[in-house]
């Protein structure tokens, strides 16, 4: 393919995938705990080295100058040529976001770094910092889609207790008698947990395994929202669909000097 064609294009499939990570980050700005995600470009580049062949006086040549049966005595990096920008990859933003006040007593942010523990019907488990829970049919402490609280023992029950409340210590109290405690865990490297549906993580390599937190500290009746800031993200979209414009005209100018040069040739 024609250098100029795939550079353009390279650079409108990255400013692409940047929009659709954009465009994610704001259709969660008012998700409690959601953590915003970064996408990161790198450059494809290739190493450019001449190939040096020993002449008859024993000077060092370019091969270029000297017969194909002249010894040869290796290569010479010269440097380094750039071919298209790609996508690397997208990080999530650790910052925490603004806590807000809701005096539900089953509301609890996280205290510093980590995330609550939570699992699905199959058994599997994600990662979290949305902490709006509430109470099922079952008398389980669960996220708003169902899926249970895990504290030191498995998930949290309060059965069928009239009051529950959480305290600082992350102890759950239903009726007055602490029934369990939420667990914390935090990551190695918690930039790079992937997300899954809408405000779950999951572990990676990157990332490392869980660990649990000791001293886990809560705010109870606080709601960690989204640290999802507008304006940024506004700013971010205008930019990338700005070099994704300037990509695509390239492409054309390109596109339309390759087919005068092709009509050139078969004039000729």
């Amino acid at each position: 393919m024609h250098r100029g064609i795939y550079e353009a294009a390279s650079g409108m499939l990255v400013q692409e995938t940047h929009l659709d990570v954009i465009t994610n980050n704001l259709a969660n700005v008012d998700t409690p705990g959601y953590k915003r995600r970064i996408s990161a470009t790198s450059d494809f580049s290739a190493l450019i080295d001449r190939i040096e062949k020993v002449s008859e006086d024993g000077e060092t040549k370019l091969t270029s100058v000297l017969p194909a049966d002249m010894p040869f005595k290796g290569r010479q990096v010269i440097g380094s040529l750039a071919l298209a920008a790609v996508f690397s990859e997208d990080v999530m933003d650790t910052f925490p976001g603004v806590l807000k006040n809701t005096e539900s007593q089953l509301d609890i942010a996280i205290d510093g770094q980590g995330f609550f523990s939570v699992a699905d019907e199959a058994g599997n488990t994600f990662y979290t910092r949305e902490g709006n829970f509430v109470v099922d049919n079952n008398g389980n402490i669960v996220t708003p889609n169902g899926m249970t609280l895990q504290g030191e023992g498995g998930a949290i029950s309060i059965g069928n207790a009239t009051t529950v409340e959480v305290n600082r210590s992350g102890q759950v109290i239903a009726d007055g008698e602490v029934v369990g405690r939420v667990s914390v865990y935090n990551f190695e490297n918690p930039t790079y947990l992937r997300h899954q549906a809408r405000n779950l993580l999951t572990p990676t390599e990157q990332s490392g395994e869980a660990e649990a937190v000791e001293n886990v500290r809560v705010w109870p009746g606080m709601l960690e929202m989204s640290n999802v800031e507008v304006v940024t993200e506004m700013a971010r979209m205008i930019e990338a669909q700005r070099i994704y414009e300037g990509a695509s005209k390239a492409l054309m100018t390109h596109d339309e000097q390759t087919s005068k040069l092709i009509t050139s040739f078969s004039r000729g």
